[in-house]
């Protein structure tokens, strides 16, 4: 792992990786995710790509509760074997797997799933338009693509809040507005278009397994005291700029093929 001062997006990947993190980084909890399902209309019968699934939290729920097949991928070796574990933890391994890949280079044959999700992947990239032109050649005609991604609710926003989000999480592509993700999805080609905007709510965003929280920030305080580059990021990360809600918040966009 990275130590030196200098981290890139892929190194603050890996790091938010090693501790755990990734797997907090969507907005709206587990609300946000029954909504983006209800909207790409899973059931028992669908097939799945969960792009960036991190501890494949998502994925597993979505086997258990569903019944249907999964195939989660991301970055990080160290989330895709976190995310095993957590499949055969649940009973749900011969339902999902998971797997390493990179979302704007996707590993998969054309019409392959019925429905392709993300949450909090898509908008950190910074070529959107090759993703979602890959989550498009990968699901069938009729599929749905559904994304739950870091938006900005109030535009423009100041330029400090742009380089706070950008030095301390890694998001050099840019984030957009509401108007730019159906912009950006109906110009890929996508149809029946619904897009939402919310701005974040710490309280739907709360912790649903406090003693793997716990974890969580037990390997925090170990990494910040081993790691100058850690400890770099999370000084960074917890210096949030105040007016940070006022601005910042997550959009669910749902289309169809």
């Amino acid at each position: 792992m990275q130590t030196s001062e200098q981290l890139t997006p892929e190194s603050i990947y890996e790091l938010v990786a090693t501790v755990g993190f990734k797997k907090y980084f969507h907005f709206g909890g587990m609300k946000a995710t029954e909504e983006l399902i209800e909207s790409c209309h899973i059931d028992k019968d669908k097939y799945i790509l969960d792009v960036g699934c991190a501890s494949g939290k998502t994925a597993c729920y979505i086997a258990r509760k569903y019944g249907s097949k999964v195939v989660g991928i991301d970055l990080s070796e160290r989330m895709a074997d976190r995310a095993n574990e957590r499949a055969n933890k649940e009973g749900v391994a011969e339902l999902v797997r998971f797997q390493t890949a990179d979302a704007q280079n996707l590993p998969f044959e054309e019409n392959s799933f019925d429905v392709v999700i993300g949450e909090f992947i898509t908008g950190l990239l910074t070529d959107k338009r090759r993703a979602v032109d890959g989550y498009l050649r990968v699901i069938k005609p009729g599929g749905y693509i559904g994304l739950n991604e870091a938006t900005w609710v109030k535009s423009p926003p100041p330029g400090g809040l742009v380089e706070y989000l950008a030095n301390t999480f890694g998001v050099k592509g840019g984030i957009l507005t509401a108007g730019g993700w159906q912009d950006l999805l109906e110009s890929a080609g996508l149809r029946e278009l619904t897009i939402r905007e919310y701005k974040v709510d710490a309280i739907s965003n709360k912790r649903d397994d406090f003693k793997d929280f716990l974890r969580v920030w037990h390997r925090v305080l170990y990494m910040y005291i081993r790691s100058s580059a850690f400890r770099k990021f999370v000084n960074e990360a917890f210096s949030i700029p105040k007016n940070l809600v006022e601005y910042f918040g997550y959009g669910i966009c749902v289309g169809r093929k």
